[in-house]
């Protein structure tokens, strides 16, 4: 009888405290930074235009990263540039190290001339083999399965896809309030990647 009665109080407690939070529902429309009705596209509903900065490359102003190691935006007009395939890459008649310089671009840095892939393949018995080591897991917290190796100068075949990472700047003016502060770890953080150098080997002890 006694744990009846128990019971009895557990649900009544538990739907008293459900019919207050549902006399103080939240609704929909105010979740998100849309406030209009989200089940339809009315009139009442506009986004945003984009507008991206119509610069030519080699004249437009460099954008501040927006953290630490960030991949820099795009601050000229990439009309024509796209798409970007492994055959053809217009980024590198610019960004390229050896030609960055003289067209005043920014050249792209040493982490994007090496390749962190481990070469993979599969032995006679099924298993799978990293840098012609057989292993039965793949993933590895301790990076053991990264092999650091220089491209000898070319860019590499993970690193072709520029876009993937980096994207133009919209000057969009009715965009939401972005209130976040970088805080750098280099005093060129805002400019420049320190992921370079020893930072590309951090934790790792697989350079090949």
């Amino acid at each position: 009888m006694k744990m009846i009665s128990k019971i009895t109080l557990s649900l009544a407690v538990a739907s008293s405290i459900f019919l207050a939070g549902c006399s103080n529902t939240i609704s929909e429309e105010s979740l998100g930074l849309r406030k209009t009705n989200l089940y339809t596209e009315g009139g009442e509903t506009t986004g945003d235009m984009t507008k991206y900065g119509k610069a030519q490359a080699g004249s437009s102003k460099t954008i501040a990263r927006a953290f630490q190691d960030a991949p820099p935006m795009i601050p000229h007009d990439v009309d024509g540039m796209l798409p970007i395939t492994i055959k053809n890459n217009a980024c590198t008649g610019c960004h390229a190290p050896e030609v960055a310089s003289s067209m005043g671009a920014l050249a792209y840095p040493k982490s994007h001339m090496t390749d962190f892939r481990p070469k993979t393949g599969i032995a006679s018995d099924g298993r799978i083999t990293k840098d012609g080591t057989a292993v039965d897991n793949t993933s590895s917290d301790s990076l053991k399965y990264v092999s650091i190796k220089s491209t000898a100068g070319r860019l590499s075949g993970a690193r072709f896809n520029c876009s993937q990472c980096h994207a133009p700047q919209s000057n969009a003016t009715d965009a939401p309030e972005n209130t976040f502060e970088a805080v750098f770890t280099s005093k060129d953080g805002a400019s420049k990647s320190a992921w370079t150098g020893t930072k590309l080997m951090e934790g790792i002890d697989t350079t090949k």
